[in-house]
Formats: C-alpha cells, sequence, structure tokens
C-alpha cells in the first residue's frame, strides 16, 4: 500500500510451490529501506517467511502483528531457517556425491542471524485496536479464525478524495472451530483483497473423526503406520483434538502417537500462553492442569536420535510430521520409511499446494522422488477434507457478501488459477466487480 506519504507491507510470506521456488531468491521488487513497515494476518510461512530475507537486505522498520502470530513467528522463521540450513548442507553433500550443482546448492535461503534480525522488528497489537501504521494510513485486526493469533486487516488511508478503506482477509476459517472463535465479518470497506484457496468448491459435509476413526482402525488391522503430514501451527492441534476425543470415546485402540516436529511441540505448548486468541469454551479447558491436546501414548519428539527410532517401532503407531505438504523436515523421513508399504496409509489433512510433493501423491502418482531417489507409491493414501482450516467457497460468498453496504471492489488473491478465478466469476454473478490479481500488477485506487 503506497500513498504519497508512506510504503506499507502486508504480508512477507515466501513461495512454497515448487513452480515458483526460485523467486524467493530474486531481488525484493522495492527498496526494503523505503517501506515503512510491515504488517502480518498470521505466522503461516506463506505469509511471514520471507521476513529475514527482507531485513537482510535492509528493512528495519516495525512488523506489526497480534501477540499471538509474533510468538508463533518466532517459532516458525527460526524453524525455517534451521530447515534452510540443513537442506542446503544436505544438498551440497549429495551434489557433490552425484557431480552436480544446482541453482543454490550450498546457500541456505537465511540463515538462524537472519532470523534474530527480523523477530527483533516485530510489535504486537491486539484485536480491535486502531493505531497508526505509517503517517496517512490507520490500521486494526479483526479475529479471522484461521489459527492462533490470525486476523482480518484493515487500513484506512487518507487521500485527497477522503478516506479510502480497505479490508485484507487474510486466511480466513472456515467458522465452527472447537478452538477458535468465528470469522469476524469485515468493516464497511471500499475495497477488499480476499484470499481463494478453495474458491472454486465447498468442503464436503464430512465427520471428521469419524473418518480418522475409520483410517485409523482399518490401519490397525493391516498392521501398518498412519503417517500424517501436517503444519504444526493450527493441523496438528486439530488431529490431537480429535485423537484425543476418540481415545477418551473407546473408539479407536490405545495406540503410540508421536508428534515429530519441535516446532509443532513449541506451538502446542504455546496454546496454554494465549488464551485471549482462543475460543472461551476451549480456553477454559487450559485453566486446570489438563491439556485438550494431550493423552495417554502421545510422545512429543524433538531430539533428530528419537524421531529416527519411530521408524523402528513395532505395531501400528501414528507418525504426526511436518512439513503439511512434504516439501521439507521429518515428514521426508516418515514417508521413506512407510510409502512402499501397502499397510501403511499416509493420510492428508490439509492443503497441498501445486508442484509440492504432497500434491504429487495426492494426485496419485505412482512413483515420488524424495529425499533424491525416486520411490514407488504403494501405501494406502487417504484425505479428510473437513480439517481445512480455510474458508470453503460459500464461506468466502458469504464472508464478502457480509460487508455493509455499497458492495465493494473485490481483488481475489492466494489460490491456484483455478480457484481465483472461479471465486472471482461467482462474486460477479452476483453483480459484485471482482478481478483476480497478476503476479507484480499495480493497482490504482481511486
Amino acid at each position: 500500500m503506497e500513498t504519497s506519504e508512506s510504503r506499507v507491507l502486508v504480508e512477507c510470506g515466501l513461495n512454497q510451490e515448487r513452480e515458483f521456488a526460485e523467486r524467493n531468491w530474486d531481488p525484493f521488487p522495492v527498496d526494503p529501506r523505503s517501506i515503512d513497515a510491515v504488517v502480518l494476518t498470521h505466522a503461516h510461512l506463506d505469509h511471514s517467511g520471507y521476513l529475514p530475507r527482507l531485513a537482510r537486505a535492509g528493512f528495519s522498520g516495525p512488523v506489526w502483528c497480534t501477540p499471538a502470530t509474533a510468538d508463533l513467528a518466532s517459532i516458525v522463521l527460526a524453524d525455517a531457517a534451521r530447515i534452510a540450513v540443513e537442506d542446503a548442507d544436505y544438498k551440497r553433500r549429495r551434489h557433490e556425491r552425484e557431480g552436480r550443482r544446482g541453482p543454490h546448492p550450498e546457500t541456505p535461503l537465511y540463515t538462524p542471524v537472519d532470523v534474530r534480525r527480523a523477530v527483533a522488528l516485530l510489535r504486537t497489537i491486539g484485536y480491535h485496536t486502531p493505531w497508526t501504521v505509517a503517517p496517512g494510513i490507520r490500521a486494526e485486526f479483526r479475529d479471522a479464525g484461521h489459527i492462533l493469533g490470525s486476523a482480518i486487516l484493515t487500513l484506512r488511508v487518507a487521500s485527497e478524495a477522503g478516506e479510502r478503506v480497505i479490508t485484507f482477509s487474510g486466511d480466513l476459517g472456515r467458522g465452527a472451530n472447537p478452538m477458535l472463535r468465528d470469522p469476524e465479518p469485515p468493516p464497511r470497506s471500499d475495497y477488499l483483497v480476499v484470499e481463494s484457496t478453495y474458491g472454486d468448491r465447498d468442503h464436503p459435509d464430512e465427520d471428521v473423526a469419524r473418518e480418522l476413526e475409520r483410517v485409523i482402525n482399518e490401519t490397525v488391522e493391516a498392521g501398518g503406520n498412519v503417517v500424517i503430514p501436517a503444519f504444526a501451527i493450527g493441523r496438528t492441534q486439530d488431529v490431537l483434538y480429535h485423537l484425543r476425543r476418540l481415545l477418551l470415546e473407546r473408539r479407536i485402540p490405545r495406540l503410540l502417537v508421536f508428534v515429530d516436529s519441535p516446532m509443532a511441540t513449541s506451538v502446542t505448548q504455546l496454546h496454554r500462553r494465549h488464551l485471549e486468541a482462543l475460543a472461551p469454551a476451549f480456553a477454559e479447558q487450559f485453566r486446570g492442569r489438563s491439556s485438550p491436546f494431550e493423552f495417554p501414548g502421545l510422545t512429543f519428539v524433538r531430539s533428530v536420535e528419537t524421531s529416527k527410532a519411530i521408524n523402528r517401532v513395532a505395531g501400528t503407531a501414528v507418525i504426526i510430521a511436518g512439513a503439511g505438504m512434504c516439501n521439507g523436515g521429518r515428514i521426508k523421513h516418515h514417508l521413506v520409511a512407510n510409502i512402499t508399504r501397502p499397510e501403511s496409509t499416509v493420510l492428508f489433512v490439509g492443503y497441498q499446494a501445486g508442484g509440492t510433493l504432497g500434491r504429487h501423491i495426492v494426485d496419485g502418482d505412482s512413483t515420488v522422488r524424495i529425499l533424491g531417489e525416486e520411490w514407488p507409491v504403494r501405501a494406502r493414501i487417504a484425505s479428510i477434507d473437513g480439517f481445512s482450516a480455510h474458508a470453503d467457497r460459500g464461506e468466502l460468498l458469504r464472508w464478502v457478501q457480509s460487508t455493509p453496504a455499497p458492495a465493494p471492489r473485490v481483488f481475489v488473491v492466494h489460490g491456484e488459477d483455478e480457484a481465483s478465478g472461479a471465486f472471482a466469476a461467482t462474486l460477479r454473478r452476483r453483480r459484485i466487480k471482482a478481478t483476480v490479481a497478476a503476479f507484480g500488477e499495480t493497482v490504482t485506487l481511486g
């Protein structure tokens, strides 16, 4: 958002799709030193993950977000730097053995030093607390109901023609989540910038707990493992919540359950610190000694040695590991150990972006490349779409239509081409002026 006085960056994320990953290495489109402030709607890497690069390139202004987002971003960025360093080292050694070089084989995208520089810039502000983010630009957060601390952002921009109001959806939650409050409607706005991850479809009306029960019991009977690629923020906690319920209700046998992710372990513990960002009834469960995420048989794994030992455990285990799209982290090692086993199940509980390893598996590829080798896919592949933390087409439409009159102009972002185009068309059929934003496009607002 650029005015004659100010320049504010909304979101600062990484490209996670393999097709666009090279953009993460490109110089930033504007001089980072010319940016007055950054505002984050939430902590997921595709919204916050470029911050260390931006700070290294000279940005030194404040990075505004909610208190929970600040704590989560600190964890997420540190983990991303660790993985970047490890992956660069692994690729360097592998390329040396193979006698070849990649475009950036030995250089991590950023390091822990860059992360510390970025984290030092974080500034926090709560929901419904207007503040001046830069000269001539006022901002306010509302609850987006997507993950812990996620926000809808409204900017009120002063201009010669009068105040213009622009609201960014961030990533919108679905509502009726037992852990989080429902997404709030936008205020009266001249413009909406709305995500479209599921803009071309509605989520199936499925009983998440029943589907999880079925997958686990069928895999127990077959004698394999249930491997769940899961995002450390939100999805891992969703799965733990439902596993605990199923165990307490004796709908699944008592099993060994491993959360093999230092980041997911830290994030799960962080929920107790941010009760203000939780649904009131869910927050109440933390006020005693118990946690709605913990149960007998559950182990949170931090060390590499314990992670490696998981695949030597006899019998059925549930292994929850990151990354959620299988594009890094410990999940790759568990896939190698299980994807050729017909008795095991790889269970997807979140969106898989185009070009990622997770998307290739979900799409039914007969072989996939993991850790530099080709592996036949013999494991059972299952998906439970009801776990999604993203609003679907109908929920996005209701959110846009809840804007007080007059109808705003809508810019559709954050979706694959088909999903974004379909959602824009859905809006236009309802006489709402909607445009799909293009990469690198500049729009002058009246």
